[in-house]
């Protein structure tokens, strides 16, 4: 059996309403197994007005506005004429890549004809309640993500510190690795334009530290605006420079006034952004692989992160960045203060970053994917031949 011989029937939270890094991995996956002769189908809430147009073709699945956060949808249990749709289909391999109820029943109806289930893991979904004052629902909704991801037949997470988090949560006992690449025609060193940064406001002899994502808190914004008290306290000159949009830009605007917001950007626009950075902060823990911060690397720059899954996995503390204590506010003021104050320190690490960024060709690992569902499928076989003895 070969690539172009797969079926896959992907069911995911959000494929392209809003862009985020997960989906755009998951299009990239889609657009790689087309391109390889597969055939696949993607269930996924839609809307009106999509952030993006949708790689291959896509099946709309019932959904409502997430409660307080109603840029997301939540998805709703398949309808019958999905199921339908999808038994036409024919598919030889299920791939979930969201723990919400429809892909529960996508794993139930795969399980019921004996499919393969491949299970990809894209965020922390654990952490996201200590970021709204209810640390308390962490080990439910572990519990909840175990059930769900030990009914799957394997795993794929984007780091190797991600997959060994998995192991410790005992999620499943199969878990390979799905990294990310970058594209370096948008990610490079040459697309920085000192004229681009005036025109925000910051002068060439500053140095710039970069947020870029989407803008919630979940993305540490509290410990970004609590690091850059601290270096203001200590009066070191910066800039602040923030890349990115979302529910939480109002309270981010207000808490650091002196920022230049970007907003969001996408493609060489983008590229040109990340480059206009000296140094990226990201405090985040939600991650689990940190495309921005492999993207930060491509333009050769520096890095200071949270010791945290994703990050631990592309970050060389001390060579291509610094790798600070999730929510070490004085720590991560130390690591920027040196970059800020040491250009020959932010070069050196910034071109380690660069050369490490190197190792992530999009094709070679979205193959990985693809030789998974081929693995699954042939063990899947080899079972019911054992059964049948």
């Amino acid at each position: 059996m070969q690539t172009a011989d797969l079926r896959i029937a992907l069911f995911t939270g959000n494929y392209n309403y809003v862009r985020d890094g997960a989906n755009q991995a998951l299009n990239r996956l889609v657009g790689y197994l087309l391109s390889q002769g597969a055939s696949v189908r993607v269930y996924a809430p839609t809307v009106a007005e999509p952030a993006f147009p949708p790689t291959g073709d896509l099946v709309s699945i019932r959904s409502i506005p997430f409660p307080g956060r109603s840029e997301y949808r939540f998805p709703l249990r398949i309808q019958r004429s999905v199921r339908a749709d999808c038994a036409a289909f024919a598919p030889n391999v299920v791939h979930v890549a969201s723990p919400d109820v429809s892909a529960h029943h996508a794993v139930s109806w795969a399980r019921k004809r004996q499919l393969p289930i491949l299970a990809s893991v894209h965020t922390r979904f654990e952490t996201y309640p200590r970021y709204y004052n209810m640390a308390w629902g962490e080990p439910i909704i572990e519990a909840i993500l175990r059930r769900f991801y030990r009914r799957c037949d394997a795993l794929v997470a984007p780091s190797e510190s991600m997959a060994q988090v998995l192991r410790e949560q005992r999620m499943n006992y199969d878990i390979s690795i799905w990294s990310r690449g970058v594209d370096r025609e948008t990610f490079h060193p040459g697309r920085r334009d000192n004229a681009w940064r005036q025109a925000l406001g910051i002068a060439d002899d500053v140095v710039t530290i970069g947020f870029l994502g989407r803008l919630v808190m979940e993305k540490g914004l509290d410990v970004f605006s609590d690091t850059i008290d601290e270096l203001t306290r200590r009066n070191v000159r910066h800039k602040v420079l923030v890349i990115g949009d979302g529910p939480a830009r109002g309270w981010l605007e207000a808490r650091l006034p002196d920022a230049a917001f970007a907003g969001f950007q996408t493609g060489a626009d983008l590229g040109r952004a990340v480059a206009s950075m000296d140094v990226l902060f990201n405090p985040s823990v939600t991650e689990t692989f940190g495309n921005v911060t492999l993207e930060t690397m491509a333009c050769r720059l520096p890095v200071v992160a949270a010791a945290a899954t994703g990050s631990q996995s592309l970050v060389d503390d001390g060579v291509s960045g610094r790798l600070i204590p999730p929510g070490a506010v004085h720590q991560f003021a130390e690591a920027l203060r040196a970059y800020i104050e040491q250009p020959q320190l932010r070069l050196a690490h910034g071109a380690a970053g660069e050369a490490r960024s190197g190792e992530f060709s999009w094709d070679r690992i979205n193959q990985t994917v693809a030789d998974t569902y081929l693995r699954l499928i042939r063990q899947k076989r080899a079972g019911s031949r054992r059964g049948q003895e």
